[in-house]
């Protein structure tokens, strides 16, 4: 389960930040996953609970938006969205497409006291 790791990085940010920013609670985490991040969300929900234990983030309400995968369309020269990686271009049906994003997941906002 890599989404236990994700959270403890998530957490590493978060202390990092608590230094830098000097806040002493989190109140809520907002994070955007992508479509293709390979992220199960129920499992991330899971772990994020478990990891945040003892830490300033404890009780923090998570928030996750999820963001459609976006590919370049080397063929019709469009960005469309796509479910699979390995989908065809919804306009024109080629297979020579470039993800430009929507494989990614970042910490969005954090409220903070």
């Amino acid at each position: 389960m890599h989404e236990m790791s994700l959270c403890e990085g998530v957490l590493q940010i978060i202390e990092s930040e608590a230094k830098v920013q000097n806040f002493t609670k989190v109140k809520r985490v907002i994070l955007e996953v992508g479509a293709l991040a390979g992220v199960e969300i129920p499992a991330l929900e899971f772990s994020f609970e478990v990891v945040m234990r003892g830490s300033i983030a404890e009780g923090a309400v998570l928030q996750i938006n999820e963001v459609d995968a976006q590919a370049w369309c080397m063929q019709c020269a469009e960005s469309v969205v796509v479910k699979e990686r390995y989908d065809a271009c919804p306009e024109c049906g080629s297979y020579q497409l470039q993800v430009s994003g929507g494989d990614e997941m970042k910490i969005k906002e954090l409220e903070v006291d």
